[in-house]
């Protein structure tokens, strides 16, 4: 059985829901909850937009094309998805990262993000 860290929030609240359409997370359950097993850490709500995902895709990782096999269908800009927290300061230190919902993101992104980066990228409902 694979167990959960604790839902907490980069501010040490519970954390909330980051997307149900798509669904999101590790566990696609809509939070960017993570545990032992997340290896990629998709601990950061992050808004996805049109540069980031050209990016993504450019380094390896195309998150906007439909993978009906896996049950994806694609990201678009605009949708909110629980992303790899190596990714997002990867994307930052390119000058293409995309917005994050601070509320939805996972405590354990501070491992990888500091929270003075994620907080220059911070949606206007977080």
């Amino acid at each position: 059985m694979i167990e959960k860290d604790p839902s907490t929030n980069v501010y040490g609240d519970p954390l909330i829901a980051c997307s149900t359409d798509p669904m999101t997370g590790f566990f696609r359950d809509s939070f960017c909850n993570t545990c032992a097993q997340d290896q990629g850490s998709h601990t950061v709500c992050a808004v996805m937009t049109a540069e980031f995902l050209a990016f993504s895709k450019y380094v390896g990782n195309d998150l906007s094309t439909p993978r009906p096999e896996f049950g994806f269908q694609g990201l678009n800009p605009g949708d909110a998805w629980c992303l790899c927290a190596g990714r997002f300061l990867q994307a930052h230190d390119e000058g293409c990262a995309p917005l994050v919902n601070l509320k939805a993101t996972h405590i354990k992104a501070l491992e990888i993000v500091p929270l003075d980066i994620l907080e220059r990228y911070t949606t206007a409902n977080a």
